[in-house]
């Protein structure tokens, strides 16, 4: 299991350095197919994976992403409260085939993993983004290395048994320190290109920091939800960790947070 999930890590990293690198349109189009096997694996999940009401969300998520990288940014908001308007739209039409949890749920879809993960897209196109958003990755990877190496080593308190008993208070300061750690050895390596922050090395510790807490948060509430539905992981897509929502759960929650904050302290 071990070296299975090493080399499911390492090609998951290649594939992040290759798209993120490159950025534009390979970037957009790969958080597209990411965002629509999340979606899947979520409408698996909700029973309505091959439904009127998932491909209403397929369609959704597929008009949000073209309307952002091809589109008017004025139209972005609007595609998502289109994507509403069309879902209620089925929801009415089909009644009573679907049941209410069944249409919030998929729209929460569209947000909770399309929208949430195109800030990995909206950061790389920011000024100084092509470095700005590593931190992405950074801090909800890092935070959840040096979270696991803490509370293996000196974790006593429990942090949310009921949802993920081997978390512990310990290592999740552990995690948003070394989150922190790494950030700012980041900056003091390649300051020279984040001069879009007047202070890089503050700059990169805070984004750390705030986001390695909201990582942890992002990871939590995955395993809520998965609780819920009584799943062990949404798929099998990535051996040894499951499903793209098993992965990028923290990088879902951490991506517009990273975004946001950059902007903030530019």
């Amino acid at each position: 299991m071990f070296w299975t999930r090493l080399a499911s890590g390492i090609v998951l990293i290649a594939i992040a350095l290759i798209t993120i690198i490159a950025g534009g349109n390979v970037l957009l189009f790969t958080l597209l197919g990411v965002s629509m096997i999340g979606l899947s694996e979520l409408y698996n999940v909700v029973k309505i994976k091959k439904t009127v009401l998932g491909a209403a969300g397929y369609l959704a998520a597929l008009a949000y992403y073209l309307i952002l990288g091809f589109g008017s940014r004025d139209f972005v908001f609007i595609s998502v409260v289109g994507g509403l308007i069309l879902f209620m739209a089925v929801y009415v039409l089909t009644y009573p085939k679907y049941h209410a949890d069944q249409a919030m749920a998929g729209f929460f879809g569209i947000f909770y993993v399309a929208v949430m993960l195109s800030y990995v897209y909206q950061t790389r196109i920011l000024e100084g983004g092509a470095y700005i958003v590593w931190l992405i990755f950074l801090c909800s990877w890092g935070c959840d290395t040096c979270a696991y190496c803490v509370g293996v080593l000196f974790g006593k308190h429990k942090l949310a048994p009921k949802l993920s008993p081997k978390k512990s208070v310990e290592g999740a300061v552990g995690g948003v320190a070394g989150a922190a750690l790494l950030g700012a050895a980041y900056a003091l390596i390649l300051g020279k290109h984040l001069t879009v922050f007047g202070n890089p090395v503050a700059a990169c510790v805070v984004i750390c920091a705030i986001g390695a807490v909201i990582s942890q948060i992002g990871d939590l509430a995955a395993s809520g939800i998965k609780r819920n539905h009584e799943i062990k992981d949404y798929g099998k897509l990535i051996p040894g960790h499951g499903g793209i929502l098993d992965r990028f759960d923290s990088v879902i929650f951490t991506a517009p947070v990273i975004y946001f904050l950059a902007v903030i302290l530019m």
